[in-house]
């Protein structure tokens, strides 16, 4: 396939993603990533535990083959832990070329919400909201839309890359 066409492609797929986001919940409060980030959704799947991860890391899955490290999101945003069900999902996520799988309450569903719908995080205390990468809009309700990458520290990428 000719570089122009490839990239035509590639640009058109982005135009067709852009301002899209899958949502989710944590508890009472819903959540947005781009979806350009995610590979896809599974439902919770057995994770192996590795020892010496921060807490928030739960351990690594098997995906067709591909291991996975998954991440809980309550856990990471200092939440309180929550066992497992059947809504419990996964979203695989690519950030910078490194899949993650994020442990979420439940999958809700992909929403369009342009631009102008989007405003900054209040600047109350940036140490604590620099996962949140804008707040989004939708009728009467607000979605906390992530940044997935930030969601992945350094110490956490050294972590997982000695662990895996």
């Amino acid at each position: 396939m000719s570089e122009v066409l490839r990239g035509a492609l590639l640009e058109q797929q982005e135009e067709t993603q852009k301002d899209k986001f899958l949502t989710f919940t944590l508890g009472k409060e819903y959540y947005g990533i781009e979806i350009k980030y995610v590979t896809e959704i599974i439902g919770i799947q057995p994770i192996t535990e590795v020892p010496e991860l921060p807490e928030h890391i739960r351990g690594i899955i098997n995906l067709r083959g591909k291991i996975i490290p998954v991440m809980d999101v309550r856990l990471r945003f200092k939440k309180e832990f929550k066992e497992y069900n059947d809504r419990t999902c996964v979203i695989v996520i690519d950030a910078e070329n490194i899949l993650i799988g994020l442990i979420v309450d439940s999958v809700s569903e992909v929403l369009s919400i342009p631009g102008e719908d989007i405003v900054a995080p209040p600047d109350i205390n940036q140490s604590r909201n620099k996962y949140i990468k804008g707040i989004g809009k939708t009728g009467n309700d607000v979605k906390l839309i992530l940044d997935c990458e930030k969601l992945l520290s350094e110490e956490d990428m050294g972590s997982l890359s000695i662990a895996i």
